[in-house]
């Protein structure tokens, strides 16, 4: 009985161990959660845990500001995006009224899973929604055709456009993936609309985050830094 008695209090002891090592790092942050609708405003902007893909796993959320916040992601390796948490900021204003928007970002993401960093910014009333990936892991790919390649905002990028059933979407893929970085938002905005392929659009969010397909095993994306400026 004693011999039972060790046995089975090594493997609880074993278990609980497992547990803590598996789970997210965020007892010492401001804010935390791992409801998949969790929601922080700091700042003048919103931080998202935004676990909204069918058949998502466990993720959690944690933030000490908006600049740098991140979540531990555990799910399976499927098809199909399973969140994007994001860090969110509103500029409510015409194109053609905005003298400039920039933003500047600094993350540590892995190098396994599959899932993009990248801008989720949407215009006139989210009929159109602009992604920009600045990195992209594993079997992940953009709405649409490929349309050229372009050198704007600062980056060079390949072009896809498309739709995806509820508003167009352009999306834009960094040629190289990058943790940090300097982007000209309004720029690649303006590129947008000389092809024609908007107007003179009211630009609503400017997200920044993970849209996460898989994290098997359970995988940390940070944020260390993170910043939009808008004039």
């Amino acid at each position: 009985m004693l011999g039972k008695f060790i046995r089975t209090t090594a493997i609880a002891a074993s278990t609980l161990l497992a547990v803590a090592v598996a789970a997210p790092a965020a007892e010492a942050a401001t804010w935390s959660s791992s409801d998949k609708w969790a929601t922080w405003s700091n700042g003048g902007y919103t931080v998202r845990n935004d676990v909204w893909g069918s058949g998502a796993g466990y993720q959690s959320i944690w933030a000490n500001s908006y600049s740098n916040w991140g979540v531990w992601a555990n799910h399976p390796n499927t098809g199909g995006v399973k969140a994007y948490p994001h860090v969110a900021k509103n500029i409510g204003r015409p194109l053609s009224q905005i003298g400039g928007i920039s933003s500047t970002f600094n993350v540590s993401v892995p190098g396994a899973g599959a899932y993009t960093t990248t801008y989720d910014i949407w215009a006139q009333n989210n009929a159109y929604e602009i992604m920009v990936w600045m990195n992209k892991v594993g079997p992940v790919g953009a709405i649409g055709s490929y349309q050229t390649t372009a050198s704007v905002g600062g980056h060079t990028f390949d072009v896809y456009r498309g739709s995806n059933g509820a508003n167009q979407v352009f999306s834009f893929l960094r040629q190289g993936n990058t943790s940090a970085a300097t982007v000209d938002v309004k720029a690649i905005l303006n590129w947008i609309r000389s092809r024609g392929w908007y107007g003179d659009v009211t630009v609503g969010e400017v997200q920044f985050g993970y849209e996460i397909t898989s994290s098997s095993g359970g995988m940390d994306f940070r944020t260390n830094s993170y910043s939009v400026s808008n004039w």
